[in-house]
């Protein structure tokens, strides 16, 4: 089995043609493989496959490190366009991909750049079932009371503002986490991301990922949070200051988004026919 790992502001990925896979990827084999020390070590694996027609160029699938299916990921799906790209899926810089979450539209930008249209953000969806029209919530985990602004941009995202940078430093997010991303609100659990705005043009953030917990880096939770501060005043576009580098998120006056980043490839690999037998062995 062939892959390819690559990362975006530190958010890693495997990437993995089906045709070339020898087995289902089962959330068994899929955590041993995303799994440090003993599988490869990944924040995910990408899937892609034939799209089964001529209008898309792959279907893509997303499996977090717990085993479980996400519905879209910014970050990998940026690194999946270059890959493609790379190794001829595709002549074009614009073309279309099947998701869980819908066609999503990548834009190769440069070598390492890429830009993905993610569609209409929607502040109402069955993920906040409770939700009121304009996706705003209040919850209590971790001892405390959050207010937080429901984002779906082809997954949930909960997006949290704090009053400063030295308060969004000071939060334990493998703590709170959980908490959040599990709390009753949201039947589907849902991300993460707390921000901090630095000029109107420019926040601060972190983020909690469902089925991953804390990243560098996310491309949809980069979304949620950009389209909170955007409803709360800010301007678009938003520079999105992670921990593992920045991203630029357009949010369009009705919620259009367009994410905008870079991506390398790390290694290309091989797993060894032990690693294969074993992950045969595991249902």
């Amino acid at each position: 089995m062939n892959f390819e790992k690559w990362q975006a502001l530190g958010n890693d990925y495997l990437i993995v043609e089906e045709m070339g896979l020898p087995f289902e990827l089962t959330p068994p084999r899929v955590r041993a493989l995303c799994t440090p020390h003993t599988g490869v070590s990944a924040d995910g694996i990408v899937l892609l496959s034939p799209p089964g027609d001529p209008g898309h160029v792959a279907r893509l699938r997303i499996f977090n490190p717990d085993g479980s299916e996400a519905e879209l990921s910014g970050n990998g799906l940026r690194e999946a366009a270059l890959y493609m790209r790379r190794r001829g899926w595709t002549t074009s810089d614009t073309f279309s991909i099947l998701t869980a979450a819908g066609e999503i539209k990548p834009k190769i930008v440069s070598p390492t750049e890429s830009a993905v249209d993610m569609g209409r953000a929607r502040l109402q969806s069955d993920d906040f079932p409770a939700g009121p029209p304009d996706g705003r919530g209040e919850l209590t985990a971790a001892g405390r009371t959050w207010r937080f602004q429901h984002v779906q941009v082809g997954n949930p995202q909960c997006a949290i503002r704090i009053a400063g940078e030295p308060d969004l430093d000071e939060l334990d997010l493998p703590a709170i986490g959980p908490g959040i991303e599990r709390h009753e609100l949201f039947p589907n659990r849902t991300n993460v991301s707390w921000f901090a705005v630095q000029d109107p043009g420019r926040i601060r953030a972190r983020i909690f990922e469902r089925g991953v917990g804390e990243t560098s880096a996310s491309g949809t939770g980069a979304a949620g949070a950009a389209v909170a501060h955007v409803l709360q005043g800010g301007s678009s576009p938003v520079a999105v200051a992670l921990d593992g580098g920045e991203l630029t998120v357009a949010v369009a006056d009705d919620l259009q988004i367009n994410l905008s980043g870079w991506a390398v490839p790390v290694f290309r690999g091989t797993l060894a026919d032990e690693f294969v037998k074993e992950l045969h062995e595991i249902q």
